[in-house]
């Protein structure tokens, strides 16, 4: 018998259709995957070097629950330096991914029937993660006219609401919030003394926009919850590395909930991660350059076939309104079974999402063409 929490949560919908490709290619089918958020570029030799130095010098045994120091120390200073947060050593945690990061936050900072806002539509596992923590979440409108910029929020906050959830650049949609944007969510933190978690795993893979940290905003550094990672800046999406900061009284819980469920990142990995921060970053603006390529491609290409999409701003998805069709699941169902392409369909993300699905550019351009080419062949 599942408890009570378990039964609450549905299935990865993202990891639901990875598994569905995958059956198909075992019957040596070529199926085109559009739905996973991967980047499809192996992770950057002088990473990888350190990794396997720090093995072969004998870094595999426990590391501190909370990251070795010098990695600590490195993401303090990045933070510091290009997002302008008031933090140190002692406000960061390590953890095994950004995904384990955001667990622990819902898990330290929300209460049975407490109310955590997202912005419809958002990422398939903030959900489950609130719903576990024994919370619900409250899901806002976002305007898709207007790059998915939410709006009307304090309509949605009541005297149970404790978290107001962002995701900047996001992941479905690839918005990225303007300033102005930010300070209003801020004013309303403050106002109403919530919380704010703010997931930047995307931070680096933008284009023509600034990323903006609501934790540097007036106000918000103690009410702030940063998290992010090495996944999707340095592919390092199989590494399982990410770092969150918070106050000091939040940071306590984090780290109960870490010591005593997974412990601590793996110890050698850590010394990559150190690496990734203070090697050449070159990798990184080459890659973003590509999935600029890519996103002009596709967009022009779903466009052209009649599923309307906007132009990302961040993150490597497009997230494309394909009423004209069906809705998201039916479009993601026919796509997988006749043009062998998976894509997400775009319930998963939210109330909103009933109309669209997601398709991710983290595969090369070839593949994008032959994607567009068969999905063009099926629709018609």
């Amino acid at each position: 018998m599942a408890s009570s929490r378990v039964e609450r949560v549905k299935e990865s919908e993202t990891i639901r259709i990875a598994n569905l490709a995958n059956q198909l290619r075992k019957k040596n089918i070529d199926v085109i995957s559009f739905s996973l958020g991967e980047p499809d570029f192996d992770t950057p030799r002088y990473i990888c070097d350190a990794a396997a130095n720090a093995m072969y010098n004998g870094e595999t045994h426990y590391a501190p629950s909370a990251g070795i120091p010098q990695l600590k120390s490195a993401v303090a200073e990045k933070l510091q330096n290009e997002n302008k947060l008031d933090v140190d050593d002692s406000n960061v945690l390590i953890t095994p991914g950004a995904k384990q990061a955001i667990f622990e936050i819902m898990m330290s900072v929300l209460d049975q029937d407490d109310e955590a806002i997202l912005f419809d539509p958002a990422w398939v596992s903030y959900e489950p993660c609130i719903k576990m923590a024994g919370a619900n979440p409250v899901w806002a409108p976002t305007d898709s006219e207007n790059d998915f910029t939410p709006y009307d929020i304090s309509e949605y906050i009541t005297e149970k609401t404790k978290m107001i959830v962002v995701n900047s650049p996001c992941n479905p949609t690839g918005s990225v919030y303007e300033r102005n944007v930010l300070n209003n969510i801020a004013d309303l933190a403050i106002d109403h003394d919530l919380f704010v978690l703010s997931d930047e795993i995307y931070e680096k893979i933008i284009y023509d926009k600034e990323h903006v940290s609501i934790g540097s905003l007036d106000g918000m550094n103690e009410r702030t919850i940063t998290v992010n990672g090495f996944s999707k800046a340095y592919a390092m999406t199989g590494w399982r590395l990410g770092f969150v900061c918070a106050n000091p009284d939040i940071y306590k819980g984090l780290l109960k909930i870490q010591s005593h469920s997974v412990s601590s990142a793996t110890t050698f990995v850590q010394h990559g991660g150190y690496a990734a921060l203070n090697g050449p970053q070159e990798p990184v603006s080459e890659m973003v350059d590509e999935f600029r390529a890519r996103r002009d491609m596709l967009v022009d290409g779903l466009n052209s076939i009649g599923f309307k999409s906007n132009l990302p701003q961040g993150a490597f998805y497009a997230f494309a309104d394909v009423s004209e069709y069906g809705t998201g699941d039916e479009v993601a169902e026919k796509l997988l079974k006749d043009a062998h392409v998976a894509v997400t369909p775009g319930s998963a993300f939210g109330p909103s999402g009933k109309n669209f699905i997601r398709i991710s550019y983290a595969t090369s351009q070839d593949r994008i063409l032959e994607g567009l080419e068969r999905i063009k062949s099926v629709l018609e």
